[in-house]
């Protein structure tokens, strides 16, 4: 029993080791984070991972760049990446300047290994938007969550969930999913950006701000791709 005890210690201990600098940082990596984020949006819509048939009927995204997760029998996830969304009261606007968020959360199992995935999440409807501006919100409870369709052939067909998620994955892990992860806003890394106290609603939704420099490219391309909104 001992031995079982520090094994599932040392276990706990890197699997801290590994997510806490996905939430740890600086401006500089804040940066990054949203450069990033604007080049895994391009890929995976370049390679129709995320259809823009499907983006063009969203409200809002959250693009997840380097979600580290690890398993040994007890699993965790955890990173951070923007939240963009259009402006206007239909959303049908712009896109909005981005709002920091972290993604964090476990899954028990015959987990074993380690993984690096980048992730794109397509808000479909007020009631997710509401859900995420809101605060902490736990995918599958506050928001439904399914896998968005995928392929030029998908003609922009989604179902009915909240969330569309899409998932871009290098290493080896055993049973990936979202679901049960948590979002929660990053509001150190939004003062650090925006080099004051500004909440993800002024973001996202009230245009408060302007993009930083890091945020720039993405803000471009979600304008130049996804013009309008399809219902």
């Amino acid at each position: 029993m001992r031995i079982r005890n520090m094994t599932l210690f040392f276990c706990l201990v890197s699997l801290i080791l590994i997510i806490l600098p996905a939430w740890g940082g600086d401006k500089e990596k804040d940066e990054e984070t949203l450069q990033n984020a604007g080049k895994v949006l391009q890929e995976m819509l370049k390679g129709d991972s995320v259809p823009s048939g499907v983006l063009a009927k969203a409200d809002c995204v959250i693009v997840l760049p380097d979600v580290k997760k690890v398993g040994f029998g007890i699993g965790g996830s955890g990173g951070r990446g923007p939240m963009l969304c259009r402006s206007g009261s239909k959303f049908e606007g712009t896109w909005s300047a981005p709002a920091m968020y972290t993604i964090g959360g476990a899954s028990f199992g015959l987990q074993i290994g380690g993984s690096s995935t980048d992730f794109v999440l397509l808000l479909m409807d007020s009631k997710a938007v509401d859900a995420v501006l809101n605060g902490k919100t736990k995918l599958g409870r506050d928001a439904t969550a399914a896998a968005g369709p995928t392929g030029a052939t998908s003609n922009g067909t989604v179902g009915g969930s909240d969330i569309l998620t899409y998932g871009r994955a290098s290493g080896l892990f055993a049973g990936m999913s979202l679901g049960g992860a948590t979002l929660d806003p990053d509001d150190d890394a939004n003062n650090r950006l925006y080099g004051k106290s500004v909440t993800v609603q002024e973001i996202v939704r009230g245009g408060a701000v302007q993009s930083p420099a890091g945020g720039t490219s993405l803000v471009s391309l979600l304008n130049s791709k996804i013009v309008k909104h399809s219902n």
